[in-house]
């Protein structure tokens, strides 16, 4: 697909299809991701992959989902949740620049999911710490719901 068509088919995608998506097309959203521009060159994100059903949910249960949407496309679980979390995140005592390396890098995660099929959508609206405590791990900036669309 050309670039100029991708950014004209690149959408948040709130609903998804019931149905996982392959380890190898999360592992190539990631590089995407890992390839994207950021500050100095130093490389702070690290990204963490939610696709076992029971965390998906407890993590989807701790998201806010585009309130001011009409008409509301907030996802239910078993129904029209994500396959998976991408979860980016940043050492505890990084605050320089970190926001603008996790856009870079969302954004080139939602350009090949677009080119690949799927649909995503960057949260930032989320209980950071009770996401924490679900997946055990550091300072979390933003998740990237992953999955096939259910909507057009």
């Amino acid at each position: 697909m050309e670039f100029a068509e991708l950014l004209a088919v690149r959408r948040t995608v709130r609903l998804f299809k019931q149905q996982p998506v392959s380890d190898g097309d999360l592992l190539k959203l990631i590089d995407a991701a890992r390839q994207a521009s950021c500050a100095s060159n130093r490389q702070r994100l690290r990204y963490m992959v939610v696709r076992t059903p029971g965390l998906v949910e407890a993590v989807l249960a701790k998201t806010a989902w585009a309130g001011l949407v009409k008409p509301l496309r907030t996802p239910q679980w078993g129904k029209t949740a994500p396959a998976a979390f991408i979860v980016l995140t940043a050492p505890e005592d990084e605050n320089s620049n970190i926001e603008a390396d996790a856009g870079a890098a969302v954004q080139s995660i939602e350009f090949a999911a677009a080119d690949m099929g799927l649909g995503c959508c960057w949260l930032g609206a989320i209980d950071r710490s009770a996401i924490r405590e679900i997946l055990d791990c550091g300072r979390i900036v933003y998740l990237v719901a992953v999955g096939y669309p259910d909507e057009t």
